[in-house]
């Protein structure tokens, strides 16, 4: 990445450097050298969309504590359940469906990002056979994540229940009390597990429970702790996280974590694109709060920029009639309804 883009104001950063824990006698991988490559260039991503983004760190942060395991050399494959429509070429589909179900949820996770329309009612009709089947493997992580910087939400959401099925949490009370146990009681875990505990909000698993934690943790005294609670409102996208994320942006005392809000507000995370918009008026308010410091008046008009398309520097009033013109019922951007997976 640039070295010149350190320093700009309003350059909101990728997520911290983390490290995951390991066991002295743990055989398990280290993800954090991979995680920190694809993070770097999901920001440069970002830069396209507006942000011009720099390296951080933030010191001893470790990483999800969490042993992985490789898929079985003798795993069967599953055949694939076809979609009414899939549009996938037939050599494809076919190559596909001898893999085992971790190839399997990867291949069709890549397509996603690639060709959605061809492989999202695939992955859809297939998660149910592969749970108990996937692995949190570093390349299926990577997927993932690769996933949910898509412009598209229906591929954010295949990556969500596709991460949810590898972790083998279910989307019950009891894989919301699993993660909440890790929270609250491993503190190597719970960083990933506040990140996770947003997805499974926003799958419909006790979203006002997943909300009160976030908000908990989003107060906490260590920034790390506070960083990826501000991760797991973005993951929960709710109307109700959206004033929390705007209230972390103004005033929590950590650069990092009023970036990630700023970030998670304008393209991260699982917010629609008219809950984005609908934050536009209150960005604008916090510009009138004389308390905020330059770089956080920097990072609301970089949010500006990304959600909106628009660029008006540093100008509010042209921001305000930019607005009033754009808050028109025949200019409000609408996600029709089904857009998303079940």
């Amino acid at each position: 990445m640039n070295d010149s883009t350190v320093g700009i104001p309003g350059a909101l950063q990728p997520a911290p450097r983390v490290e995951r824990a390991g066991h002295r006698n743990s055989a398990t991988p280290n993800r954090f050298p991979k995680y920190i490559s694809l993070m770097i260039f999901l920001a440069a991503l970002s830069t396209v969309a507006g942000y011009q983004v720099a390296r951080i760190e933030i010191p001893g942060a470790h990483w999800f504590h969490n042993k992985t395991l490789l898929a079985p050399a003798s795993t069967q494959a599953l055949g694939l359940v076809p979609a009414s429509n899939p549009g996938v070429m037939n050599a494809d589909l076919e190559a596909i469906s001898h893999l085992a179900p971790q190839q399997q949820a990867e291949r069709l996770l890549e397509l996603a990002v690639q060709r959605p329309d061809q492989s999202l009612g695939l992955i859809l009709k297939n998660l149910a056979s592969w749970r108990g089947h996937l692995a949190d493997t570093d390349r299926l992580f990577h997927l993932v994540l690769a996933a949910l910087d898509s412009q598209d939400p229906r591929v954010r959401v295949a990556a969500v229940e596709i991460d949810l099925a590898a972790n083998n949490l279910m989307k019950s009370p009891q894989g919301l009390a699993k993660l909440l146990n890790q929270i609250h009681n491993d503190p190597d875990a719970r960083y990933l597990a506040l990140w996770r505990l947003g997805a499974l909000g926003n799958r419909g698993v006790e979203p006002a429970t997943v909300l009160s934690t976030l908000l908990r943790y989003s107060r906490d005294s260590n920034q790390q702790t506070r960083f990826w609670a501000v991760e797991g409102l973005a993951m929960l996208g709710t109307e109700e996280s959206i004033g929390p994320l705007l209230s972390i942006l103004a005033h929590d005392p950590a650069k990092q974590v009023r970036e990630r809000a700023a970030t998670n507000l304008a393209r991260s995370g699982m917010l629609t694109s008219e809950q984005r918009l609908s934050t536009v008026p209150q960005l604008l308010n916090l510009l009138d709060d004389d308390s905020l410091e330059p770089p956080t008046q920097d990072l609301i008009y970089a949010a500006l920029r990304t959600i909106t398309g628009a660029s008006f520097g540093r100008d509010p009033s042209a921001w305000r009639g930019w607005w009033a013109h754009h808050d028109r019922p025949e200019n409000r951007v609408h996600v029709p309804k089904g857009l998303l997976l079940a």
